[in-house]
């Protein structure tokens, strides 16, 4: 993170905040004002980063491609990275076993929410050999317990239930502060256990992780929260704004108590503002590329983005080359397939700029007939985070096929100025 910052700041991208600022609102509005990185040296006396990777401009840099060029990279990026065992970490130069939650600049964004949320916490848990990394919301109840909302059936739940089933606490430990590639890695979907590895690839190097006394393995960091998931107590989690801008539910969630922190000297404690541009890219990036392979197992694809007008999640727009009249179609069912939780489809040829969304909306208004090229599915699962869904998180989907009718092409084409 650090080597991350200092990059920020040499290239003139990183903004920084001297000034006393609290953790209670106004640091989090800050940072929703500044589109940049922005460092906080003084929250209650504590240092805090956010907006780490809030462009596609900065995760292009981060893998060294062009912005364009993002999902191409990530389709081929595979989980076989090396992850390297070592005795000691930059993490341990402090160790709290009197430990004490509201002393970290844990920050509460939004005036309903239920309290302070720690938003980029990678969640490294392990029970009967397997381990998993993810990152979940996470409210800071008092000094010591923290209530995470798991969500069925994604891995920490499964984990959490299966120790749960036997009366046993899950151990687990919190990681704040990581390099970027393994908080972005820890969001995406990669086979149990493969987080760090692929993180690894991406970065081309190995990843090094440590063992703490709780037996969890984790990766260098600003700060370490050890602790266990309680078998059986449960506390309301919520209200808390997600992606969609919008409050999510208030439910019973799991208690994770903390029973010792690590921490560097001086650490500088990492947060996502909900639904801000880092929260939407890291909620939705990674499942563009899941979508460009499903894709191209039915057609050509070209490209994918998730739009951030659909919250980086729920709206798609997929670029394909069209060989016959049925792909685009096709390519809709795949993106659905691959993506339970997106509700809306855009299907567009190779000459529509998907990064630019009139140029998107110049496809359907010239190539939609909308009782020929609009797939609507009903009843069916998508996305619990979606206001306009159904309790159980049922919904309608909706695919548009913005292509160019291929016996048609001439009527479609382009005009363009000679040079």
């Amino acid at each position: 993170m650090r080597e991350f910052i200092n990059k920020l700041r040499e290239s003139g991208k990183l903004v920084e905040i001297t000034e006393p600022v609290s953790k209670v609102f106004e640091a989090p509005r800050i940072a929703k004002k500044t589109p940049a990185p922005v460092l906080f040296h003084d929250i209650d006396g504590n240092k805090a980063i956010m907006n780490v990777l809030g462009s596609r401009d900065e995760l292009a840099a981060m893998f060294g491609v062009e912005k364009d060029m993002i999902i191409q990279r990530l389709s081929e990026i595979t989980p076989d990275g090396e992850v390297v065992f070592v005795d000691n970490s930059p993490t341990m130069e402090v160790i709290e076993d009197d430990v004490d939650l509201t002393k970290l600049p844990v920050m509460t964004h939004f005036e309903k929410d239920a309290g302070p949320y720690i938003t980029a916490g990678i969640v490294v848990a392990e029970y009967d050999g397997t381990m998993n990394a993810a990152i979940h919301r996470m409210l800071v109840v008092d000094k010591t317990r923290i209530a995470a909302r798991l969500v069925a059936p994604r891995h920490t739940y499964v984990l959490h239930k299966k120790a749960a089933d036997k009366g046993e606490k899950l151990p687990v430990a919190i990681v704040l502060g990581a390099d970027p590639t393994v908080t972005f890695a820890s969001t995406t979907r990669v086979p149990t256990g493969k987080e760090f590895n692929y993180a690894a690839a991406l970065m081309g190097r190995p990843v090094e992780v440590f063992e703490c006394s709780n037996g969890i393995k984790v990766p260098h960091a600003e700060i370490i929260l050890e602790g266990y998931i309680d078998p059986t107590e449960r506390v309301d989690e919520g209200p808390f704004v997600d992606i969609t801008g919008t409050y999510d539910l208030i439910r019973q969630e799991p208690v994770i108590h903390i029973t010792r922190i690590l921490h560097r000297k001086e650490p500088i404690y990492h947060g996502i503002l909900p639904a801000g541009p880092e929260h939407l890219l890291m909620m939705g990036i990674p499942y563009e590329p899941r979508i460009y392979n499903a894709v191209s197992e039915v057609t050509t694809v070209k490209n994918v983005v998730l739009t951030e007008g659909g919250c980086c999640y729920l709206h798609a727009v997929v670029q394909i080359e069209k060989q016959t009249e049925g792909d685009a179609k096709n390519a809709i069912m795949a993106a659905f397939a691959s993506h339970t939780s997106l509700k809306h489809v855009v299907v567009v040829d190779d000459d529509i700029d998907i990064f630019d969304l009139n140029d998107v909306e110049f496809a359907i208004a010239t190539r939609v007939k909308g009782d020929m090229d609009i797939m609507i599915i009903p009843n069916v699962r998508g996305s619990s985070l979606d206001p306009r869904g159904s309790a159980d998180g049922t919904t309608t989907k909706v695919g548009i096929d913005a292509t160019k009718v291929l016996a048609e092409a001439e009527t479609f084409e382009r005009a363009k100025m000679p040079e």
